[in-house]
């Protein structure tokens, strides 16, 4: 409430601050520059979903089944979700560094380098790569959870009738991923459509603003001060949160209904 608060006032202190009621909304809507942030955010977002999504699911369709070797793997899956996000470009700096890197070594052998602070390309390429690293085992953990839950009557019912692989994932493992794909997909459009700390570790937005996500420009608003615009921009990024939750809910509800009504 007190950031909604905020968002009326232009403010110098707290105790000192003036009504200007709508006005930071109107600057913020009519500014060509917050429209190319959210479409950078939901460029990136959409990228996100496409890649981690099928490779979370493929990951955990060949995870062992056996309760030590999965609970193995699951663990080293689990390992990147609890790195401290801040050290996350750090780490992956250090990787594609050509000289003592992993990553920056090996590209280095063939002549090619990540350049990621003047070429966009590379810049989206890296961060891509460091938030699947840091992500793609939540979608492998929560859609191998849910295929340990698919009774093994289905698949004894599928070898009898002779089904394929395929055939297999598409009219049994699929339909009851659904629920834990769902959260998944909620949990990481809010999250990505909101990346903050790989974005601006890596190049604070560049270059030339390329990787200018809407957080970013939230964080240069906090770090110049400007507490009211800033205020009015978490409000308008809060509002457009809700709203895709809201959206995916409704979806999660029909898919429910359909497959109950089947």
């Amino acid at each position: 409430m007190s950031v909604i608060n905020y968002s009326f006032f232009d403010i110098f202190t707290l105790e000192d601050r003036f009504w200007v009621g709508l006005e930071w909304y109107e600057a913020l809507l009519a500014d060509p520059g917050f429209y190319a942030a959210l479409g950078r955010s939901v460029l990136f977002t959409a990228l996100v979903v496409l890649i981690q999504f099928p490779l979370g699911v493929g990951i955990a369709l060949l995870l062992p089944r056996v309760a030590l070797w999965g609970s193995l793997c699951l663990m080293v899956l689990a390992i990147p979700l609890v790195v401290p996000w801040n050290m996350i470009p750090g780490i992956w700096l250090g990787f594609i560094n050509a000289e003592n890197g992993i990553l920056g070594a090996l590209l280095a052998q063939v002549g090619w380098a990540i350049e990621y602070k003047t070429d966009v390309v590379h810049a989206w390429i890296l961060t891509l790569m460091m938030d699947t690293w840091h992500w793609v085992g939540l979608v492998a953990i929560l859609s191998y959870s849910g295929l340990a839950a698919i009774p093994g009557a289905f698949y004894q019912a599928a070898a009898i009738d002779g089904a394929s692989r395929f055939q297999i994932f598409r009219h049994i493992e699929l339909p009851r991923l659904t629920g834990v794909l769902m959260m998944a997909l909620v949990l990481r459009v809010m999250d990505s459509l909101m990346i903050y700390t790989e974005a601006f570790g890596l190049n604070a937005g560049g270059p030339n603003g390329a990787t200018t996500f809407l957080s970013l420009d939230l964080g240069e608003e906090i770090a110049a001060f400007n507490y009211g615009p800033a205020a009015a921009r978490s409000v308008l990024y809060v509002l457009l949160v809700l709203t895709l939750a809201w959206a995916f809910t409704l979806l999660l509800r029909s898919l429910r209904a359909q497959e109950s009504g089947a």
